[in-house]
């Protein structure tokens, strides 16, 4: 009866080894997995969140772009007797920004200056550091960094403001300036300004929780081929040890059981393949063959 439990019991036993053996494997491949997989994660998602903060940047550049050549030679004329902030390409590119804060609330957009014309673009001290790096290294066309905020960490991305010849009609003196912005404005700042000289900076801030909810989107995208892999591999060990290892071993085991009981009459085993469970099953049906002209031997006698 002991014989029989343990022979009962062992192909349960190899099931369990071979099942806490994978386990061990698939938990040091997930942690693996993860230690390689998490920075290259968050790097991609920086990446994207960057890249769409150039878009949103190249959507400002756009916006300055069309009002300096399209809406202010139209409004030019007009400004001797009231200035219209439309015409400036500064505002257009915060308006135009705007459009963008309708659905991402979190985002913005500043050009900061040292020296503005509107009081509410005065650069504020990390924001002056970036414009003094700038004319620090004028070959620097763009700078990206992560800023600690009350809210959370933000990624700033930077890029240099420099002064163009059509500036200086309004922003070389207050004298030679329209009139109507001198009123609107005062005659204190956003003068003196120098051709070619790096007034400012166009700031462009998205929070750092963008990344992380497109870190998480791609570390889905990773971790499930990666269980389905895994869950994959499971059943196909699974199934491969029960009808290749297991299940003739239990065949081999019970038709010895049953010699062993004293029914040596009992049907040989037969395996078809030719690895080392056949070889098993070819040598166990010799010996009982042999046993089988043993007793014969012993009965004639």
């Amino acid at each position: 009866m002991l014989h029989r439990r343990l022979s009962k019991g062992a192909p349960v036993g190899l099931r369990a080894k071979f099942n806490l053996l994978l386990f061990v494997i698939a938990l040091v491949g997930a942690i693996l997995f993860a230690l390689a997989a998490n920075p290259l994660v968050d790097s991609i998602a920086r990446d994207e969140v960057l890249q769409s903060s150039r878009i949103m940047m190249e959507s400002a550049a756009g916006a300055r772009k069309y009002t300096s050549e399209q809406i202010a030679p139209v409004l030019k004329p007009m400004i001797g007797a009231h200035f219209y902030p439309q015409s400036v390409s500064a505002y257009a590119a915060k308006r135009n920004f705007d459009v963008i804060r309708g659905k991402f609330p979190d985002f913005a957009y500043r050009e900061a200056a040292l020296n503005p014309t509107n009081p509410q673009d005065r650069a504020t001290d990390w924001e002056a550091d970036i414009i003094d790096d700038f004319r620090t290294h004028p070959e620097k066309q763009e700078v990206s960094f992560i800023r600690a905020t009350a809210t959370g960490p933000m990624l700033e991305l930077a890029r240099p403001l420099v002064n163009k010849a059509a500036c200086l009609e309004c922003h070389n003196t207050a004298a030679t300036a329209p009139a109507s912005m001198v009123a609107l404005y005062g005659s204190q700042n956003g003068f003196g300004w120098k051709t070619g000289e790096i007034i400012g900076a166009q700031v462009v801030s998205v929070p750092m929780s963008a990344s992380a909810v497109r870190a998480e989107h791609i570390r889905k995208l990773f971790v499930i081929p990666f269980v389905v892999f895994l869950v994959l591999l499971f059943v196909s060990v699974n199934l491969l040890l029960n009808f290749v290892v297991i299940r003739p071993i239990e065949r081999i085991a019970k038709t010895a059981e049953a010699i062993s009981m004293g029914e040596i009459n009992t049907p040989e085993y037969r395996y078809g393949g030719s690895d080392q469970i056949g070889r098993l099953s070819a040598s166990f049906n010799r010996m009982h063959r042999s046993l089988i002209e043993a007793f014969r031997m012993l009965r004639d006698e």
